[in-house]
C-alpha cells in the first residue's frame, strides 16, 4: 500500500471555482484502494458551506512560526465518499466570501498553507510517499521538502508531483516579497531556480524541484513547450521535458449523468437520447425564452465570458450566422462587461433565436448540457477543458479550436459525421470558426440520422475518471520503482 497526498487550494464538494476542484476532489475516489491509500488537503475556507464545515472533525492544532509571528494551525478532517480530506485552518488567513482575492495578499496566503500542510503531517501522524501539488498555490512545496524539511526522518524519501493546470496562473511578485513570503534563503532565488526575469516566481519552483511534472492534456504538454504557450516557462518545459507527462482530465460520472441528473425535467441514455434530449431542448427552450422549435438547432454556451473563451472569434460571426441560418444561440456565463454587453444587444436584436443568460447557474448549465444540440467551444487555448467532454456526455455534438484538451478529446468528424466525435478547425480565426460551425449545422440539417450517430457516439464515449486515474496509477508507481 502507498500513501498519495493531493495539495491543492480546492476541491468538490467543498469548495471550487475552476475544473482544478473537479480533479483533486474526483480523481482519488478512482484509484485503487488495494494499492493506494489517497487523501486530500486544502484550507478551511470560512466561505465553504456551514452545513459541511459543521461536519468536519477536530484532530489537533499547533503553532507555526511565520514571518516572525507563531500563527495558529488546526487541523479538521472530513471523508467523503471514502476519500479523507485534511483542512487547515487559520480564519487570519482563510476567511472572506472566496477563496482567492487580493492578489498580493494570495500571496502571503498560500504561502502560509504550503508550509502549514506540510508541518500538519507529522501530527496526523500519516506520512505520505508522494505528494501530488496543483498549481501556483501550492508551488512551494517541492522546494520546501528540498530545503527546510528534508532533514527530517518523517520526510525522507517523500517525492513530489507538480500538475499545471494552466501555465498562465504562476504566483509572480518581486523576489524581496517572495522570499519574505516564503522564508527561502537567497540561493533559491536565480534564474535556474526561483527567479524568473527578474521577479519571483512559485509555481517555477515546483517545476524546478518536483521529482515529475504532469499537465492536463498530451497535446498541452507538447505546447508549453513552445514560446507561444510557455508563458515565459517555455525553455524550463524544454529543459524537463523527460519529467514531463501530459494526462487527459476526466469528468464524474456519477454527477454529470442524463440518466440521473436532477436539474434535467426528462432523463435519457444512447438509446433513448432522441426523445429524451428533444424534450428537454423544448423545456430549456421555454425557460431561455425562446421559440420551442424541436427542428431548429440550437448552438450552446456555457463560459466565462473573457477574450481568451473564443469569445472575439463568435462576436464577429454571430450577426452573419443569425442571418444566414435558421438557428438558435443561447449562452450562459459572466465576465468581461463588453462581452455581457455583446450578448445583451445580440438577443434584442434577434429575440428569436439569441438568448444572453448574463448569470451563474449550476441547474441551468445542465439543461444547456442536455438540450443543445451543438456545443461551441472556440477558445485561443485550453489546457484540457471539461466543458466538452460534459457536452458529449449529454449527446450534444462540440465545435471547438484543436488546441490543448480540446485537441484530445475531440478527433474531427467528416462532413457525414464520421471518424471524430465533432468538429475542429485549426487556425484561430474567425473565418474557420465560422466554416467548421457550417459543417456542423449541414449534418444536422440535412443528414439528421448521421447527426444523431455521431450524439450516440459522443454519448457512449468512456470521458470518466477511470482512465487518467490508470495513467495517475502508472507514474506513481514508476516514481516509487514499485
Amino acid at each position: 500500500m502507498k500513501n498519495i497526498l493531493f495539495i491543492a487550494s480546492e476541491a468538490v464538494p467543498f469548495i471550487k471555482t475552476g475544473g482544478l476542484a473537479d480533479v483533486v476532489g474526483s480523481l482519488p475516489k478512482c484509484f485503487d484502494k488495494k494499492y493506494f491509500d489517497v487523501r486530500v488537503m486544502i484550507p478551511k475556507y470560512l466561505c465553504i458551506k456551514e452545513v459541511l464545515r459543521n461536519e468536519m472533525t477536530y484532530i489537533d492544532h499547533f503553532y507555526m512560526d511565520y514571518l516572525g509571528q507563531s500563527r495558529y494551525v488546526g487541523i479538521l478532517q472530513y471523508v467523503y465518499e471514502g476519500i479523507t480530506f485534511y483542512f487547515i485552518d487559520n480564519e487570519s488567513y482563510f476567511w472572506g466570501e472566496k477563496p482567492y482575492g487580493d492578489w498580493y495578499y494570495d500571496l502571503e496566503k498560500f504561502s502560509f498553507f504550503s508550509q502549514a500542510a506540510l508541518s500538519a503531517l507529522p501530527v496526523i501522524g500519516w506520512k505520505p510517499d508522494i505528494v501530488h501539488c496543483h498549481d501556483w498555490q501550492t508551488g512551494l512545496i517541492p522546494v520546501y521538502l528540498k530545503d527546510r524539511f528534508r532533514g527530517g526522518e518523517f520526510f525522507r524519501d517523500m517525492k513530489t508531483v507538480m500538475t499545471i493546470h494552466n501555465l498562465k496562473f504562476q504566483g509572480v511578485w518581486d523576489v524581496k516579497t517572495i522570499q519574505r513570503f516564503s522564508g527561502l534563503p537567497d540561493y533559491y532565488f536565480t534564474p535556474d531556480k526561483l527567479e524568473a526575469y527578474k521577479d519571483g516566481n512559485m509555481l517555477k519552483g515546483g517545476l524546478v524541484y518536483a521529482d515529475a511534472i504532469t499537465t492536463v492534456s498530451s497535446t498541452y504538454a507538447e505546447e508549453i513547450k513552445t514560446p507561444f504557450y510557455g508563458e515565459g516557462l517555455d525553455g524550463l518545459m524544454r529543459a524537463r521535458a523527460n519529467d514531463l507527462r501530459g494526462i487527459v482530465n476526466g469528468i464524474d460520472y456519477d454527477d454529470f449523468n442524463p440518466e440521473t441528473d436532477p436539474a434535467l425535467p426528462a432523463h435519457y441514455n444512447s438509446e433513448t437520447f432522441v426523445e429524451g434530449k428533444a424534450a428537454v431542448k423544448a423545456a430549456l427552450q421555454k425557460e431561455v425564452g425562446l421559440p420551442v422549435k424541436p427542428d431548429v438547432p440550437l448552438m450552446v454556451m456555457v463560459t466565462r465570458l473573457a477574450g481568451h473563451k473564443g469569445l472575439d472569434l463568435l462576436c464577429y460571426i454571430a450577426r452573419r450566422l443569425m442571418w444566414e441560418e435558421d438557428a438558435q444561440l443561447l449562452i450562459l456565463g459572466t465576465g468581461e462587461a463588453q462581452y455581457e454587453s455583446f450578448f445583451k444587444d445580440l438577443a434584442n436584436q434577434f429575440p428569436d433565436q439569441v438568448s444572453a443568460q448574463i448569470t451563474f447557474n449550476l441547474g441551468l448549465a445542465a439543461r444547456i448540457y442536455a438540450g443543445g444540440d451543438i456545443y461551441l467551444m472556440p477558445p485561443k487555448s485550453e489546457p484540457c477543458g471539461l466543458s466538452q467532454m460534459n457536452a458529449m456526455r449529454y449527446g450534444t455534438v462540440p465545435v471547438v479550436h484543436a488546441t490543448g484538451g480540446l485537441k484530445d478529446t475531440v478527433p474531427p468528424a467528416d462532413e457525414n459525421g464520421e471518424g471524430g466525435l465533432g468538429f475542429t478547425f485549426q487556425s484561430y480565426n474567425a473565418d474557420d470558426f465560422f466554416a467548421s460551425l457550417k459543417r456542423c449545422l449541414g449534418l444536422y440539417n440535412h443528414n439528421r440520422e448521421a447527426f444523431r450517430a455521431l450524439q450516440k457516439r459522443d454519448m457512449e464515449k468512456d470521458f470518466s475518471w477511470d482512465v487518467p486515474a490508470g495513467r495517475y496509477m502508472e507514474q506513481f508507481r514508476n516514481m516509487l520503482s514499485w
